[in-house]
């Protein structure tokens, strides 16, 4: 019975973080004792449409030749659908499917993102799109940040070809083995504030730090992937003020529509380094507009089973007031400096020379026994190899097309010498 009480919470609590922020908002709006919360009621004045359409399965219609985009020097100028063979599905989100592919001329193995434009331009997403597209081309140099290849449209769609990473989530893993020892979890914090340094070097905050965006490679080291919520140009103690995120990681300055920086990012790898250590993230509750005020005015509790350096990393990352908390002061140094990380050599971190934790054994590119069911079981819808080229432009398709005027990227012929 005592297994079972544990278990029924946390079914649920992984059921409700495969909704995403649109549908938590819908529930709320029709919980009664949820809407006459104030933080939620000045919550839900935000306009969130209903959840676009998915891929569908009619054949994308061709871009007219002054749609098309000129991809520059490049070993590869004319990409299109065709040149892959599109293998399995391996994720889902409000705007399409990540596909495994194959290249077919090379035969090398990419993730390949592909979006609807029609349901972007609904949900007036395009400056996220193409800030994921700009923050991708930044990452080239860091090897916990996922790296883009290059990127081309059709008509109606939206096509990111990504580094192939198959080790599953960190979400996945800890759905399996619901709390991991503190070696491991360090391993993972020192990887993620790696990335999440660089990024902040850039003048970009992440914003969505969470279990389902951190990737484990074949070797088991992390990857940071999808950076559609990231805010570019924040430098240092700059703000911004957009209300972003996923509920559970959501930082009380987020919730108070107040404005946030860098520091944004810190308190979510507490909340990400805090749910390794104990299963479930700091202050969660079924109830959404109960979790929001949890995060607003509960004081942090943990429990006595991890380090004094654990419980202070904790204390310092997840402090209601950002100007207190652990990286206001210097950034990405301070997290390094936390005697919770002297164990961590960060000149061999950086160069992969730790030996990771876990391993996740695959096999090959093939091998998808970390990836979800959920997804791989799903059939590859026929319409994302084809770019078929009797279809004239209807007037949606034509305003699809010149939204993202510029999306397309390879990158220069010297980059591969």
């Amino acid at each position: 019975m005592k297994e079972e009480a544990i278990k029924s919470p946390l079914k649920a609590f992984m059921k409700q973080r495969r909704m995403g922020l649109n549908d938590f908002i819908q529930k709320i709006a029709n919980n009664s004792y949820a809407c006459k919360h104030p933080e939620v009621q000045s919550i839900l004045k935000i306009s969130q449409p209903q959840e676009p359409e998915l891929l569908n399965a009619n054949p994308s219609p061709p871009p007219s030749p002054s749609q098309q985009i000129n991809l520059g020097p490049s070993s590869n100028p004319h990409a299109k659908p065709s040149d892959f063979h599109f293998l399995k599905v391996i994720g889902k989100g409000s705007f399409g499917k990540v596909l495994l592919a194959r290249h077919k001329a090379e035969e090398a193995f990419y993730a390949v993102k592909v979006l609807q434009k029609k349901a972007i331009l609904k949900k007036k997403e395009e400056k996220h799109i193409m800030s994921e597209r700009n923050v991708l081309l930044k990452n080239v140099k860091h090897p916990f940040l996922v790296g883009l290849h290059f990127s081309f449209q059709t008509a109606d769609k939206l096509y990111f070809v990504l580094d192939y990473i198959n080790g599953g989530e960190l979400f996945y893993h800890l759905q399996r083995e619901r709390c991991f020892l503190e070696p491991r979890a360090r391993f993972y914090a020192a990887e993620i504030a790696s990335a999440l340094g660089y990024l902040h070097s850039l003048n970009i905050v992440y914003r969505d730090l969470k279990p389902e965006n951190i990737l484990l490679d074949s070797q088991g080291h992390i990857v940071l992937t999808d950076f559609g919520l990231c805010k570019e140009n924040i430098e240092h103690n700059g703000t911004t003020s957009t209300f972003c995120g996923t509920p559970e990681y959501l930082a009380p300055e987020v919730l108070h529509k107040q404005p946030y920086d860098r520091t944004v990012d810190w308190w979510c790898l507490g909340a990400v380094l805090y749910e390794m250590l104990y299963g479930l993230p700091p202050f969660y509750s079924r109830n959404t507009a109960e979790m929001y005020d949890n995060i607003l005015n509960k004081p942090l509790q943990l429990k006595p089973n991890i380090t004094n350096s654990a419980r202070h990393l904790l204390e310092g990352l997840l402090q209601k007031d950002r100007t207190k908390r652990l990286g206001a002061k210097d950034d990405f140094m301070e997290i390094k400096n936390h005697v919770f990380f002297s164990l961590i050599n960060w000149d061999d971190l950086i160069n992969k020379k730790i030996t990771p934790p876990f391993n996740p054994n695959v096999s090959g590119p093939s091998d998808l026994r970390h990836f979800d069911p959920e997804f791989t079981e799903e059939p590859v819808p026929s319409s994302i190899g084809r770019s078929p080229d009797s279809i004239l432009l209807t007037a949606s398709v034509k305003e699809a097309a010149e939204a993202f005027l510029g999306f397309s990227y390879a990158p220069p012929v010297d980059s591969f010498l």
